[in-house]
């Protein structure tokens, strides 16, 4: 979506008024209105940043929580190692890969890496989203039960396809991608997340770029987090997946990840 269409639907809000000085700040760094009328507003209050569509019908808010709620409940009974993104990264005795997460969206299953001992570099290309995943970063790393887990977590905001083409130190060795994945029945329940971002993020049409260009930089493999019946991204064939009972991860190994 262009920054003009962004800022005809989206205005800055502060939740009370000690939040006013916050919400210019973010105002400023995002291009945002912090008056007149619109469809959504991205809120900022007590428990940091959240996005939310105005209306009577509207669902509730998104925000991003590593400390408390789903989060915390995955990283204390999620299954460990043992979780099928762990095995489709490699995670493994001794092996705990570098993994770019190019796709990184709310940062959940970076999180679920970092919790295990990956460290992470988060990439994401909608400011909206990068803005609300920065703020729960940087509230997480108040707390301390997961402050650790997040000091392994580095984000990184812009065009995935062209920071990984012109990438700068030592490259990844796991890239793990999870591509919005364009919705064909109109009649389907979205959830909550979906539909509020939906209009301003789109498909991943670019999907085929950015394996492509993931294949080009990471060491070891690259792996695609795809729906389970979804068709394969146009391009390189994985040699192989991991299906779950409502995703598959598509495997492109490239070497054997070795332990320390």
């Amino acid at each position: 979506m262009s920054d003009e269409r962004l800022v005809a639907r989206i205005r800055m809000q502060a939740l009370a008024p000690q939040f006013a000085e916050a919400a210019a700040e973010w105002a400023q760094r995002l291009g945002l209105p912090l008056e007149g009328d619109s469809e959504y507003a991205l809120q900022v209050g007590e428990g940091g940043l959240q996005l939310v569509e105005l209306g009577p019908q509207a669902p509730g808010p998104v925000r991003v929580d590593f400390v408390e709620g789903a989060a915390a409940h995955r990283r204390l009974f999620g299954g460990g190692s043992g979780q099928m993104i762990a095995k489709a990264v490699g995670v493994q005795a001794g092996i705990r890969p570098r993994v770019l997460d190019a796709t990184a969206g709310l940062g959940r299953d970076a999180f679920v890496l970092a919790s295990l001992g990956c460290s992470l570099t988060l990439i994401e290309r909608q400011p909206l989203i990068a803005a609300l995943l920065s703020d729960g970063l940087a509230r997480a790393a108040r707390a301390p039960e997961v402050a650790p887990i997040c000091a392994q977590m580095q984000l990184l905001q812009g065009n995935a396809i062209e920071l990984m083409q012109g990438w700068q130190g030592e490259a990844p060795q796991v890239i793990y991608l999870d591509p919005m994945f364009p919705h064909r029945d109109k009649s389907a329940l979205v959830k909550k997340e979906m539909r509020l971002f939906r209009p301003f993020v789109g498909d991943d049409l670019d999907a085929p770029a950015l394996l492509a260009a993931a294949l080009a930089l990471a060491t070891h493999r690259v792996v695609v987090k795809r729906p389970r019946k979804a068709p394969l991204i146009d391009g390189a064939k994985p040699s192989y997946a991991l299906e779950g009972k409502s995703s598959r991860y598509d495997i492109y190994p490239k070497k054997k990840l070795q332990a320390d």
